[in-house]
């Protein structure tokens, strides 16, 4: 995505898809089974960390598709659905890499 210029609208998308990310890990990690005492003490710290940064890197995409949306009426509607497709299957693959090894083995 060379060229996407950073702008006030960039970082705040980033922070919501990484709020978002961080909300989500959050309860899934409140509402789960007791924690394994061969993890470690630390064990939470790498999913609350990694899903996170894919939910950030997940709103970047999406906000790269912008250009697209925004040149063609008729591109607005499937862009906009494949860029939610696309942020929900970043922050599904950091889910599962920042589980791997706790919760799913």
């Amino acid at each position: 995505m060379a060229g996407l210029p950073v702008t006030p609208l960039l970082f705040k998308r980033v922070a919501i898809g990484a709020a978002v990310g961080l909300l989500l890990i959050a309860v899934f990690l409140l509402n789960g089974a007791p924690p394994n005492p061969a993890w470690g003490k630390a064990w939470f710290v790498r999913p609350l960390v990694v899903v996170p940064i894919a939910g950030a890197a997940g709103a970047f995409l999406l906000h790269g598709l912008d250009r697209i949306r925004q040149q063609q009426q008729w591109n607005k509607w499937l862009v906009g659905a494949f860029g939610v497709l696309l942020y929900f299957i970043v922050l599904w693959m950091g889910t599962i890499l920042g589980l791997a090894g706790t919760f799913w083995d």
